[in-house]
């Protein structure tokens, strides 16, 4: 078993593998019960957004860290992968912009990427 660090971690390794951009890892575990981190990429299309997504879960499941659930649309600009104790963001520029998880948890500390 992975610790909520560990599988954040592998989260930013598959997503550096597929070349997204703007990663941020956000410790959010004194903030919300949501998850203790959340960490958040860009992507340049839907069709890199279908490749991330695919890569992270791939990635995670292969340590023996399958996502508890998916939401979100490629067509529509984001997706969300929900391993518990981490949430993967997934955005094309827009929706990161319109969303503005940085600015939500602006209270979160941001870690340096592995």
């Amino acid at each position: 078993m992975m610790t909520p660090l560990e599988v954040a971690q592998a989260v930013c390794r598959a997503m550096e593998s597929k070349n997204a951009k703007e990663i941020k890892l956000l410790k959010t575990e004194e903030l919300t019960v949501l998850a203790n981190y959340f960490v958040i990429c860009t992507a340049g299309s839907t069709t890199q957004i279908k490749t991330l997504s695919d890569e992270v879960e791939r990635a995670l499941e292969e340590v023996g860290e399958p996502p508890l659930r998916r939401e979100g649309h490629r067509d529509g600009g984001w997706v969300l992968i929900d391993f518990g104790c981490v949430v993967a963001h997934i955005f094309l520029p827009e929706a990161r912009a319109f969303y503005g998880l940085e600015r939500l948890w602006s209270d979160a500390e941001e870690l340096d990427l592995p």
